[in-house]
């Protein structure tokens, strides 16, 4: 009798979990998604021909595993003009693309090239992202804030504040104090929506672990400009290009996921898990409403993988939980978020070295206090297949909140404004060229790492008992995974499976800058 893995969500984690079930046993994946629509938050929303890349997607990893997975979907395109020399050799050259040559301009199943721009918005100038202590910084800065964080940071590096508690402590640590209130403070807490101190300092160790000024500076002197794709030795937040298919993160999740359905596995969109059956330490059936029909559907199953949010997942089991799990659940929080596509004429700023040329960032953190908006995407300098008409520059706007906020409230019409209004503010965009806009807004994008965060290991310890259940991706296991660990956390629970390990250990031990663990 064929066995089954019921899976919850259709995001990276999910997708890949239902891919690898096919390609390396004979379980049968059963996808159940909550909405119309594949990919999770890395989807490509479409509106108008003007594709949005929510939250912005680099398609890079250190793991060889997951860039040859991702090449074997989408081959690398062909290199032309300043990419010609890049190569692409992964850990003892096993990686390798078998389509070299596609031409994005003949076929669409194409991954692509991209060079990486990141800047920081302060005081209406630019500063480089990761931030330098550079001879462009200190210029903008001007002489005396310079000189006190100069002060600022030799002292966090003579006497550095151990243990770390918070998340400000953080980045004073690698920063020093002014830097860190110039350039961090502001934009971080838009993004989370408590101070610093109140983060627990977790967050900075997941992704940004290994960066510092000393490596930033140490990475502008001696790395800049290599052309090896694959930048094993370059912290994540310092990589110089990186791989993005042609019409955004989506086109890599619709392919897989007709990849799924063409192999047998069966994808159900529009049904929400709505209770959970557990029977001798092992999940037994789910139970399912479809959206459309409001239907229950009871699916069975031998396997279980859920990317759900773990609140969501708690709340569904329906046998006694015990009081203090369903009250470390209940205090679990998350960041909600808004994105504004925004159609202009023009941008107000230009590119330093050719006024008549549109900027080259990917995206900007906009660090200007008196503004909600986080960050913004230039979605041109991502693909140009994004934007239906190349002469018009198709932006995208940032929000981070809660439900609960006003913000969230605000109808289409008056978020499209609000962002409008604030990029006037600012000096990014003149009224007059505002064309047209749209709004998306996905709840539980960030899993927090305050409330009652830090209580989460007795969750982990309750969940992780039931053996033929495995927490994957973002939300599974309210971590905050780049979409390459999501993906390495379900190759791990299916390796897990074959090889019938009891012990979730690995998969919990995905997302570490040494490599994701390859070294070990």
């Amino acid at each position: 009798m064929v066995k089954k893995a019921v899976i919850i969500g259709a995001g990276p984690a999910g997708l890949t979990a239902a891919y690898e079930l096919l390609d390396k046993t004979n379980i049968k994946p059963i996808i159940i998604e909550k909405s119309d629509y594949i990919g999770g938050i890395s989807r490509t929303a479409n509106y108008k021909g003007n594709r949005i890349d929510i939250g912005g997607h680099r398609f890079f990893s250190k793991s060889d595993k997951v860039m040859q997975w991702w090449l074997n979907i989408l081959p690398l395109e062909k290199s032309s003009g300043e990419m010609q020399n890049i190569s692409y050799q992964g850990q003892n050259n096993k990686i390798k693309n078998e389509n070299e040559g596609r031409d994005p301009k003949k076929t669409d199943k194409v991954m692509l090239i991209r060079r990486r721009k990141s800047r920081i918005y302060f005081l209406r100038k630019f500063f480089d992202y990761p931030i330098t202590l550079s001879k462009n910084t200190l210029i903008n800065l001007g002489l005396i804030r310079s000189i006190l964080c100069g002060i600022s940071y030799t002292k966090s590096m003579i006497k550095p504040i151990k243990p770390e508690k918070n998340l400000e402590e953080f980045f004073i640590n690698r920063f020093g104090k002014r830097l860190y209130k110039t350039f961090f403070k502001s934009y971080t807490e838009k993004v989370w929506g408590v101070k610093c101190n109140d983060i627990n300092a977790e967050w900075g160790a997941q992704r940004i672990k290994g960066l510092s000024i000393s490596k930033a500076i140490k990475h502008f002197l001696f790395n800049r400009n290599k052309k090896d794709i694959n930048q094993k030795n370059v912290e994540t937040s310092l990589i110089e290009q990186f791989l993005y298919p042609k019409f955004g993160p989506g086109q890599m999740w619709e392919e897989v996921a007709k990849i799924i359905i063409k192999k047998g596995g069966i994808i159900i969109n529009e049904s929400e898990v709505n209770s959970i059956t557990i029977k001798d330490n092992k999940i037994s059936k789910i139970e399912a409403i479809n959206k459309k029909t409001n239907k229950k559907e009871i699916i069975e199953g031998d396997y279980f993988f859920s990317t759900m949010p773990v609140k969501d997942l708690i709340s569904s089991i329906n046998t006694d939980v015990p009081e203090n799990i369903k009250n470390i659940s209940n205090g679990l929080m998350y960041r909600d978020f808004i994105t504004v596509g925004m159609l202009l004429k023009k941008l107000k700023i230009k590119d330093e070295k050719d006024k008549t040329k549109l900027i080259k960032d990917n995206w900007i953190y906009i660090q200007e206090p008196e503004v909600l908006l986080g960050r913004l995407q230039v979605f041109n300098n991502w693909s140009p297949y994004l934007v239906s008409d190349h002469e018009k520059v198709w932006i995208g706007l940032e929000y981070f909140c809660y439900t609960t906020d006003e913000l969230w409230k605000k109808s289409e019409k008056e978020m499209i404004e609000f962002a409008k209004q604030e990029l006037i503010k600012i000096g990014i965009i003149e009224k007059s060229d505002f064309i047209d806009a749209t709004v998306i807004k996905m709840e539980k994008t960030y899993p927090a790492y305050f409330g009652t965060y830090d209580q989460f290991d007795k969750i982990r310890e309750y969940l992780d008992k039931f053996e033929n259940l495995f927490l994957i991706g973002r939300n599974g296991m309210h971590k905050y995974n780049n979409q390459d660990h999501s993906m390495l956390t379900a190759m791990t629970a299916v390796e897990n499976i074959i090889k019938n390990k009891k012990s979730k250990e690995n998969i919990w031990g995905v997302n570490t800058e040494q490599e994701y663990h390859e070294r070990k």
